[in-house]
């Protein structure tokens, strides 16, 4: 027999832990979360600046560059949406239609025409409640403004302001383009490139027709990758847990296409670098704007297609981070190449990469709990790109999302489940 001497309730305490959404009501979050999303939205745009301005293009692109410009009164749009769509299925990782996640990201603002220039918004983003169930923050962005280190940087700063407050916030980004140095005239030469290209706004592509879906590698699963490589090329170096799992999709994608494709064709894998501690002098790593190389690993469609596929895929990949990317003197170098270098004769067809698990955009805190999926739109687009990430639900594990035609995403994901089976 026992008497019941107390019956209480005990709270974590204060400060020690976010608030949770599970669930939100509506009331909620017009009336406590919004309010406090715009302030330290403010709060964080007075340290980028830039980002709450325009790109103004000249019409005269002879003389003149494009440049970022921020007078008083300029803000970004901030657009805040409810959803009755189901939450725990754009949460999932099987494959889904791609078309509904655009109700989750706000439209590129569209391009002004001015007299002698031409000026675009830099970056939109949206709020949708999804109540009693999450919350999704969505943005989208022009891609010169920075490149993926900024802005990731940019969100974790809002994150971390609305879930800290600004005394917290110490990572303030520089702006100064004079810390990149360009002795080659690489931005020249860029610029030489770009400027016939009319400036316009990004659309969405509806219908996709595609579906999108997640695939998780595990750590084991990546070092059984890992040693199957080392054991038939123990000599490889640069055998990251990146360059394995890319090459891995990258063999796996190949294979599942329907399509007769010529033997000799080359299949390229295209990938960014972050240049910033590899130029010499290093940029320092706040650096806002872009710093980045590109990679391209080039094989022919019949030895990527072929048993040892993925080894050959892993081989290329290392070597060219080996030879070009890692070594400082060559970065710059290897950029001018490919930019002003011959083209390939031969045709080629190409997967790229978006993100990286070195810019950890699920660890952007905002107070409400832990970040449930990430997911990446432009992979929609009409070349294949993968999106990667680092796993939120296994410790050491990448999330690979892709977005595919319906029977094309069944056969990859056959094939990728069915490699993973050796012991």
């Amino acid at each position: 027999m026992a008497t019941l001497l107390e019956t209480c309730g005990i709270s974590p305490p204060p400060g020690d832990t976010a608030d949770q959404l599970t669930p939100c009501s509506k009331a909620y979050f017009l009336e406590t979360l919004v309010p406090k999303l715009k302030q330290s939205l403010s709060l964080t745009l007075k340290h980028y600046l830039p980002l709450s301005g325009n790109l103004f293009y000249p019409l005269n692109t002879v003389d003149e560059k494009p440049v970022f410009r921020y007078v008083a009164g300029d803000s970004v749009s901030l657009a805040i949406a409810e959803s009755s769509n189901a939450f725990d299925e754009l949460v999932g990782n099987h494959a889904r239609d791609a078309d509904q996640f655009y109700n989750f990201v706000p439209e590129s603002p569209p391009v002004k025409d001015e007299p002698e220039y031409q000026t675009v918004p830099v970056i939109a983003l949206q709020v949708t409640l999804f109540p009693d169930r999450g919350i999704s923050i969505g943005f989208s962005n022009h891609h010169c403004v920075g490149d993926a280190s900024s802005i990731v940087g940019f969100i974790r700063a809002w994150a971390s302001i609305s879930k800290l407050g600004e005394d917290e916030f110490l990572a303030m980004p520089i702006f100064d383009r004079s810390v990149i140095k360009d002795p080659l005239g690489i931005g020249n030469i860029l610029w030489k490139k770009m400027k016939e290209i009319p400036l316009k706004s990004w659309s969405f592509p509806l219908p996709t027709n595609r579906v999108r879906a997640t695939f998780i590698l595990h750590h084991a699963d990546i070092q059984k990758l890992k040693d199957l490589v080392l054991a038939k090329k123990p000599g490889l170096v640069q055998v990251s847990s990146f360059v394995a799992t890319v090459s891995y999709v990258w063999s796996c994608l190949v294979k599942s296409g329907e399509e007769l494709v010529d033997d000799d064709v080359l299949e390229c894998f295209i990938f960014m670098i972050d240049l910033r501690a590899r130029i010499s002098p290093p940029v320092p790593p706040n650096y806002f704007g872009n710093c980045l190389g590109c990679g391209k690993a080039k094989i022919e469609h019949k030895q990527l297609f072929g048993e040892e596929g993925f080894v050959i895929a892993v081989e290329a990949i290392a070597e060219e981070i080996k030879n070009k990317v890692n070594k400082k003197d060559k970065v710059s170098k290897s950029a001018e190449n490919r930019l002003s270098g011959p083209g390939e004769s031969r045709e080629i067809r190409a997967l790229g990469v978006s993100g990286s698990p070195k810019f950890d955009l699920c660890s952007a805190d905002f107070g409400w709990g832990k970040v449930k999926k990430l997911e990446v739109l432009s992979i929609d687009g009409e070349k294949y790109t993968m999106s990667l990430c680092k796993s939120t639900d296994s410790e050491g594990g990448l999330e690979i999302g892709l977005s595919l035609p319906k029977e094309r995403m069944e056969a990859f994901a056959a094939i990728f489940a069915d490699g993973l089976r050796f012991s």
